[in-house]
């Protein structure tokens, strides 16, 4: 009974300070809010930068043709024919610890077009095993094989953008386009993908929904190239379970300094280090968000522990008479305890309704993934409780210590 009595008198308290009670809430939602934002915006950028890294490959090591103005690229050229074939055998040989090497070429179209429509894709030559390394899965036909390869076949498969651009609701199978000059078979076409083109860490990923892939021959052979490029537009390469992604990247940077002459002309990428590096970064938003949404946080104890205060000196006598007639000193604690309780409580629930609003409006309006978990909403409640404790716990004590006689003379 002394604890419903007590709850009784904390529910009065919070309805006889209307306004106090009010604005406290508010400063609690905020910050409950904030940290639930906050938390679902950095769990989105997680998922995001796994779903490019995943695109990647986490145990890829990728060598990358640099774009270079032509003035320079042909002073580079006099000393290094770029990221080639001759690359990719050096590698196999020289480097241990490499599950796979797999080359790509890329094309540069002045058209593609079909029998009815047109679209502006990346064209890439690339090797039966390119599908497994990119992580790309098929809604229709098949991907390239080898024998496309070996007899320089004049298939492709589309991304799910190029398909819809070049036929819309008609088959995409079985039907031609046309790359310039050359007419070509679509045999497959890829699953659309979650990830747009992006980038993580300053490295830019491409969507593979708009591209189209053609066996690694044919583009070599049947499509016409700048003599200045790289003859590769870059080189896959998957370590062993057994290996490091990094010491591999490490070993590979090394042979191609030798075979470059020590032309800037490559650059490699280790999506695994990306992975770290992002994280570190998405750790330090975390920080930097948190202490802001901690003020915020403070500010609605800061507002309870006033309104408390001021409870207690408004209320002096009444807690003198609850005293006179047999009220302990913890059954006072409690009341004024429960008070603080309850206001935290009712902000904090509020501002889970807040913090899932915004999340939902930023992706939205910014497009940009966000993921709301169990953990941020327990997190930020159980944070918001604390600090409502917390700072009604020198009010509660201080009310509690008052003397009965003291307190029932107070005016």
């Amino acid at each position: 009974m002394r604890f419903i009595d007590a709850l009784i008198a904390a529910l009065e308290n919070l309805a006889e300070h209307k306004l106090r009670s009010a604005l406290t809430m508010l400063g609690m939602m905020f910050g409950v809010g904030a940290v639930i934002a906050m938390l679902s915006i950095g769990a989105g950028a997680e998922r995001r930068a796994m779903g490019l890294i995943d695109r990647m490959g986490v145990r890829n090591v990728i060598v990358r043709a640099k774009d270079i103005e032509a003035d320079e690229l042909a002073e580079i050229r006099k000393k290094s024919i770029g990221v080639s074939e001759r690359d990719v055998d050096a590698i196999e040989e020289a480097v241990p610890g490499l599950e796979l090497v797999v080359p790509r070429v890329e094309i540069e179209p002045y058209k593609v077009l079909s029998a009815s429509g047109k679209s502006k894709p990346t064209v890439f030559g690339v090797s039966p095993r390119h599908a497994e390394l990119g992580n790309l899965r098929l809604a229709e036909g098949r991907f390239i094989d080898a024998l496309d390869d070996t007899t320089h076949a004049q298939v492709c498969v589309l991304g799910s953008a190029v398909r819809r651009d070049l036929f819309g609701a008609s088959p995409a199978l079985g039907s031609t386009v046309k790359i310039d000059d050359v007419w070509l078979e679509v045999v497959g076409v890829l699953e659309p993908e979650v990830v747009d083109d992006a980038r993580i860490e300053g490295v830019a990923v491409a969507s593979g929904a708009r591209e189209i892939h053609v066996p690694l021959r044919t583009a070599q052979h049947k499509f016409e190239h700048d003599p200045l490029r790289s003859p590769l537009a870059e080189i896959t390469i998957r370590a062993a379970p057994s290996a490091s992604p990094r010491e591999v990247a490490t070993l590979v940077d090394g042979l191609l300094d030798r075979l470059h002459g020590g032309a800037n002309d490559y650059e490699i990428v280790v999506p695994e280090a990306l992975l770290e590096q992002s994280r570190q970064t998405q750790n330090l938003f975390d920080l930097v968000m948190g202490c802001i949404a901690g003020i915020s946080l403070l500010v609605g104890g800061i507002g309870i522990m006033n309104i408390m205060l001021a409870t207690v000196l408004e209320q002096t006598r009444a807690i003198g008479i609850r005293r006179a007639v047999g009220a302990r000193r913890r059954d006072i604690r409690l009341q004024f305890l429960l008070t603080a309780f309850a206001l935290s409580l009712l902000g904090g629930l509020m501002g889970v309704a807040v913090g899932i609003g915004i999340a939902n409006l930023v992706a939205v309006w910014a497009d940009w993934p966000t993921v709301v978990t169990v953990g941020s909403i327990v997190l930020s409640t159980g944070v918001a409780l604390t600090v409502g404790l917390v700072s009604g716990l020198y009010p509660a004590i201080r009310a509690s210590r008052l003397e009965p006689v003291e307190a029932l003379r107070h005016e």
